[in-house]
């Protein structure tokens, strides 16, 4: 069985100076309790792993409008304008990943692989300062994988050995983040009292360290 613990304990697990892989997209999915407390507690100087930096009064966006993050790594910063003010203004450092490759850097990490071949991006800015191999004569980008100390996920169910149920898009980043993170803490919406069906099972409780709710 995992360990239950509080919103409040969740959010007191991350320190200042952690990596962190927050899931959603936009306020989809987010695990927008524990994004409170680490509000709440003023943790700084983080770096975020996360599809986008959401809205400025919203989930991770609170984050960045507070400046607590010191470095994100994200495929978009158009909907929070705070990002690209501080951008900008060289209080925040972002790393701009194409989508697909975001996602595949996560989920090397998490499969124990040394890094990703991708022809997106060849002969653009993001192949800057990495290596383009030839295969085949196509060209392709090294990139490396991504992991995290912590990975803040959601799901709309969790029984008590951690196996967790999303539904519909709330699965989005939420379930490769799972795989690839030192502590898996996941913010659940309901604790389920017997074991969920495996047919239901989204992402499986060997991946959890903590239940929040």
């Amino acid at each position: 069985m995992k360990k239950i613990i509080s919103i409040a304990e969740a959010g007191k697990l991350v320190k200042d100076n952690a990596s962190v892989m927050i899931g959603g997209f936009l306020r989809c999915g987010t695990p927008a309790k524990i994004i409170d407390e680490l509000v709440k507690n003023k943790t700084s100087n983080l770096t975020l792993i996360a599809n986008d930096t959401c809205i400025p009064d919203s989930g991770r966006g609170k984050l960045i409008v507070n400046k607590q993050v010191k470095k994100v790594i994200t495929t978009h910063i158009g909907t929070n304008p705070e990002t690209g003010k501080q951008m900008t203004n060289k209080e925040i450092e972002v790393e701009l990943v194409p989508m697909g490759t975001l996602v595949e850097r996560i989920r090397a990490a998490g499969a124990g692989l040394g890094g990703v071949l991708t022809p997106t991006g060849v002969g653009t800015v993001v192949e800057e300062g990495k290596k383009v191999l030839e295969i085949d004569g196509k060209k392709f980008i090294y990139e490396k994988p991504l992991k995290a100390d912590f990975a803040l996920i959601y799901a709309n169910k969790v029984d008590k050995f951690g196996n967790a149920f999303l539904e519909g898009t709330t699965r989005n980043f939420n379930v490769v983040m799972a795989t690839a993170a030192d502590t898996v803490i996941v913010e659940a919406q309901e604790i389920s009292e017997e074991p969920l069906d495996p047919n239901y099972v989204t992402i499986p409780g060997v991946f959890v360290d903590y239940i929040a709710n």
